[in-house]
């Protein structure tokens, strides 16, 4: 089989690329420090739209239970469905509507959090828009960052999207109630993030009904 490969962008498009992500890296160093000033620890949380980041984000707050100890920054193109979701659970939230744009950067986490108030606030969720290419590449300031796939996505989402996942300090497979009906061998998913990051946590879960949530607390460091 014959494979083309992309030569990438013009020269002007990779110096204004590379520009733009030591920008934001610059920025995210910048976020961390005032996080660490204020003790809090942040979580950047990645996936595909419907991989259910939002159910994962309310099922540990409701197994925390710290109520406005934690705070949630959630990002989505145009609504506030997910905001509004979280914000039930009794955790400070804002939302970060992006528009076009497929991905959260530092500087509007660098907003978001002068926006808030994080008066006793413990740890701070990210909720990243829902994509499994662009977040990678921007680095917000977290100190983990956790990605999730659910066993809808097929069979080859992890092995499609290598680079994300190397990212990641912990990776859930979620929705793992619908994998006999999506025909999904859940023992080939983790080979597949096992070769791609052999170093983390691999987690399965069913956010709605609690499944796994507990060890996914633990991986980030939450809980003892």
């Amino acid at each position: 089989m014959k494979v083309l490969r992309s030569k990438g962008p013009e020269i002007f498009d990779i110096e204004l690329e590379k520009d733009l992500l030591a920008k934001n890296r610059s920025l995210a160093r910048e976020n961390r420090k005032k996080l660490d000033s204020l003790k809090i620890l942040a979580i950047d949380i990645m996936g595909s739209i419907g991989s259910g980041k939002t159910s994962l984000i309310k099922a540990i707050l409701k197994e925390l239970v710290m109520g406005k100890k934690v705070a949630v920054i959630a990002g989505d193109l145009t609504t506030t469905i997910d905001a509004e979701r979280i914000e039930v659970e009794g955790a400070r939230v804002i939302q970060v509507n992006t528009g076009k744009e497929c991905h959260l950067d530092a500087n509007v986490i660098h907003q978001a959090v002068d926006k808030m108030k994080l008066d006793g606030v413990k740890v701070l969720f990210i909720e990243n828009v829902g994509n499994l290419i662009c977040p990678g590449e921007f680095p917000l300031g977290a100190h983990k960052r956790l990605v999730v796939v659910s066993v809808t996505e097929g069979p080859y989402t992890i092995v499609k999207h290598p680079y994300i996942f190397r990212e990641a300090d912990v990776i859930v497979l979620n929705k793992i109630d619908l994998a006999k009906a999506m025909k999904i061998d859940l023992s080939q998913l983790k080979k597949d993030a096992q070769k791609v990051n052999p170093k983390v946590p691999f987690i399965k879960t069913n956010a709605l009904r609690g499944v796994g949530i507990s060890e996914v607390i633990h991986a980030l460091g939450l809980r003892p």
